[in-house]
């Protein structure tokens, strides 16, 4: 069984102690025992900021810290920090401090800390979470498909869903599902779906994608209530409650489905699923 809140933490550490180097995101995440894909979407949940964002802002604190002692040159502490140029360690320096790095070497200068995360959760038991484990053969969908940085997802994602219905594509593919995957190790990246049930006898336009998703073991977790906030709460429970109370079943694969049922997403009635493929410990 996975201690998400220790691997998390041991992943903490790890960033620390190479945060002048070239940090490899999967390497990150086997720190923490977990797949590069799953280990972006734990680490926001529990973290509250994307694992990109969290190293940029930690090697921009401590590059403003060394530039206001005033011996470290500006040029120096951009190679230091990960920056090709000069020019764009200043622009992403000023986006963070607010002041250039040159204004941060002077007496006085104002700037920002972001200090490093400390994980303390206190998992707590009686807590009700509906759940079932289902055996799916493969079964095929056929889609929209787009690939998402992992920093932006959670932005970019509904925008979308949005174009999708805005450019008439809903009459063909009314979204039963939203599937994210990673199949090519990439963690920074991911494909995600807007996907209905592959039916060969429907025409469809050329540009739509089909994709086999694979035989598996799924943890099926009903959400009910208006969307976002309910998928949202119970994707948050599934990490950080579920899985590091679940002594039998652990994460066995790079797919992470949402279900969705016909009918008003507004509504407090309205249903919807979160499947995570797991296995037997």
């Amino acid at each position: 069984m996975v201690d998400w809140i220790s691997g998390v933490q041991n992943a903490l550490r790890y960033i620390e102690d190479n945060i002048t180097g070239e940090l490899d995101y999967n390497e990150i995440a086997k720190q923490a025992y977990v797949s590069g894909f799953h280990f972006q979407r734990v680490f926001t949940i529990l973290c509250g900021v994307p694992l990109g964002e969290y190293i940029r802002s930690r090697r921009l604190s401590l590059a403003g810290t060394e530039l206001s002692a005033g011996s470290t040159k500006v040029i120096d502490a951009a190679i230091k920090y990960g920056y090709e140029s000069p020019d764009s360690f200043t622009k992403a320096f000023t986006r963070f401090h607010g002041i250039s790095p040159t204004s941060a070497k002077s007496m006085g200068a104002s700037l920002k800390s972001f200090a490093p995360l400390q994980i303390k959760l206190t998992l707590k038991g009686g807590n009700t979470m509906e759940y079932k484990i289902i055996e799916k053969e493969a079964f095929k969908v056929i889609g929209a498909l787009r690939e998402f940085h992992t920093d932006t997802s959670y932005q970019e994602i509904p925008k979308f869903w949005c174009e999708h219905f805005e450019s008439g594509n809903g009459k063909h593919i009314c979204g039963m599902f939203g599937i994210c995957y990673d199949e090519d190790g990439d963690c920074k990246t991911f494909s995600y779906m807007i996907a209905d049930v592959y039916d060969p006898e429907k025409k469809m336009p050329d540009d739509f994608v089909i994709k086999e998703i694979p035989a598996h073991t799924w943890a099926i977790f009903p959400c009910h209530g208006a969307m976002p906030k309910a998928l949202q709460d119970v994707n948050t429970k599934i990490w950080n409650e579920w899985l590091p109370n679940c002594r039998e079943y652990e994460i066995a694969g790079d797919y992470n489905i949402e279900m969705y049922s016909n009918g008003n997403t507004d509504s407090d009635d309205y249903y919807s699923e979160i499947w995570i493929p797991v296995r037997k410990v």
